[in-house]
């Protein structure tokens, strides 16, 4: 009977379905009569109530934040945009690409014409109805040669988008891409109000999302209140939000504890097991993409030379990192960005292990005897994030490589070293597709192109792979650039993080989407309190 409440607990908590529930009830004997009720019961129980304010410490978060589409990117920032910001499409708490602001689509045989049918009847927060020169503007806010958007590189394969009716948006690419309608749920691809002349002003902050933007201090705070003409009846429960940025994980961690917030992100993984103690705090975990990555710059001196950046992949000790900073909530990377929850994840790429002897090895064929590189390093990348660096400085060091940890403060730490300093502490939400890792992170001209890496037969393949419908061909493309990259790429991918993150047990949710951390970073939406 004890495990028997336990799986009670967990349908409650939305960890698992009903149908789970009710095989695993069975299982233990319980009569498929009493398990459909208390199924029933904990739905009922379990329903979205409206009302409260929300509080949220994000241990992301900096002065140097702001809310452009085209600049959005950290936790904190990409949560507020799909909070009062809507797009195409979304993926949902099953990890289901579904629509969002539009309904429906359809493609031409070749997938390289999409049409979009929009809700009709949706508005803005100014009231103005949503229309598709909305889509259309929005969308090429993005383009043009100018364009210094994140975002660009997603949508370049972009020919011409067109509204085709009120309510319709017609997209031709250059070429086959049967990815599109996962790539236009993009964060940065926020649907913004058009001005009738082709234009978007990002900062009159007016969307379609289920909350309205009240107050944004960058670093510090913001506030968001309920949209009474959300589209989405049965979402956006709470009255109102905040979103506190709290650097400090014992700071966020201790007011959770004492309910000053009412959900926490980036969980000390060392103290979890505490936490889980607690009867007032549910930890939440989800598996999915996010990894950690230390990037090199490829364009600068040593880095430039691929037997130095081997010699670096080779002298991390990738387990030794994941038991001590993760604490086992994970598994180890290899130096290439695509998860196993990934559909064309490289199963069979030989697994890179510590070898102190083989980084020397091509440590000397770069040229050295020895060297001193600096690693910028800050928590601001990810919880450990220092400790992380330390460890790889003495792993190292038994090659013959002599790492110098450069700490840097968390505020401004983005603004001031990523893409800047020559090798650095990051990381990776990742993203639901392998074209769509590639083409952000490791395209050729990509603005989130954290290594400056360029590689022609990568980008060729990228594009083969992008326009390829035959499944067993794509394969063997997105395994091909894995392992270039893992072999030729500059960064090294330690390790794949699960999101962990907490709660107050007063706050209820229904299955976890493990695209994006807390829910697919649509907690806001779609949890509500008990």
């Amino acid at each position: 009977m004890e495990k028997f409440e336990y799986f009670s607990g967990l349908l409650r908590k939305g960890h698992i379905t009903r149908r789970e529930f009710l095989g695993r009830a069975v299982a233990m004997g319980v009569s498929l009569p009493i398990a459909t009720s208390i199924a029933s019961q904990v739905a009922q129980s379990a329903s979205p109530k409206k009302g409260g304010h929300f509080i949220f410490g994000s241990g992301h978060g900096s002065t140097t934040d702001d809310l452009d589409p085209a600049k959005v990117e950290n936790d904190n920032t990409i949560a507020t945009t799909w909070a009062f910001r809507g797009h195409l499409t979304e993926v949902s708490n099953t990890d289901e690409l579904i629509g969002d602001l539009a309904e429906s689509w359809e493609v031409t045989p070749d997938a390289s014409t999409w049409i979009f049918k929009l809700r009709d009847g949706v508005e803005f927060h100014n009231g103005k109805t949503l229309d598709a020169n909305d889509v259309v503007a929005s969308i090429n806010y993005h383009r043009g040669e100018d364009s210094a958007s994140a975002a660009k590189p997603i949508i370049e394969g972009i020919e011409e988008i067109t509204a085709t009716g009120k309510n319709e948006v017609t997209i031709k690419l250059s070429s086959s891409n049967a990815d599109f309608p996962y790539i236009v749920s993009d964060y940065h691809l926020a649907i913004m109000a058009s001005d009738g002349e082709g234009n978007v002003d990002w900062q009159d902050y007016n969307g379609t999302g289920g909350y309205k933007l009240e107050n944004f201090d960058p670093g510090v705070t913001t506030s968001l209140t309920r949209n009474p003409n959300f589209y989405k009846e049965n979402r956006a429960h709470f009255d109102s939000i905040e979103i506190l940025t709290i650097a400090d994980t014992l700071a966020r961690t201790t007011a959770l504890g004492t309910g000053e917030i009412h959900m926490m992100d980036r969980c000390d993984l060392k103290t979890v097991k505490f936490m889980k103690k607690n009867k007032d705090i549910s930890v939440k975990e989800t598996s999915g993409t996010a990894h950690y990555t230390i990037p090199m710059l490829t364009n600068v001196a040593p880095f430039d030379n691929n037997d130095l950046r081997l010699a670096l992949k080779h002298g991390v000790d990738r387990e030794v990192l994941l038991k001590t900073i993760l604490n086992g909530h994970g598994v180890v990377g290899n130096d290439h960005p695509i998860g196993r929850s990934n559909q064309y994840h490289a199963d069979d790429l030989e697994q890179r292990t510590y070898d102190p002897d083989k980084a020397n090895f091509y440590l000397k064929k770069a040229g050295h005897d020895s060297i001193t590189v600096n690693l910028v390093a800050s928590d601001a990348a990810f919880s450990g994030a220092v400790d992380a660096a330390i460890l790889y400085k003495e792993q190292a060091s038994k090659a013959g490589i002599n790492i110098d940890v450069v700490r840097s403060p968390a505020d401004g730490y983005w603004a001031a070293h990523w893409i800047k300093s020559p090798w650095i502490m990051s990381y990776w939400s990742g993203r639901p597709t392998e074209d769509w890792m590639f083409a952000t992170a490791y395209a050729s001209g990509a603005a989130w192109n954290e290594t400056a890496w360029e590689h022609e037969k990568f980008n060729k393949l990228m594009l083969e792979g992008r326009a390829e419908l035959d499944k067993t061909k794509r394969r063997a493309i997105y395994y091909e650039m894995q392992a270039i990259l893992r072999n030729e790429g500059g960064s090294v991918i330690p390790m794949f993080n699960n999101y962990v993150f907490a709660a107050r047990s007063n706050v209820q949710h229904g299955q976890l989407s493990a695209a994006w951390p807390q829910d697919g970073q649509k907690a806001f939406e779609r949890w509500w309190f008990s």
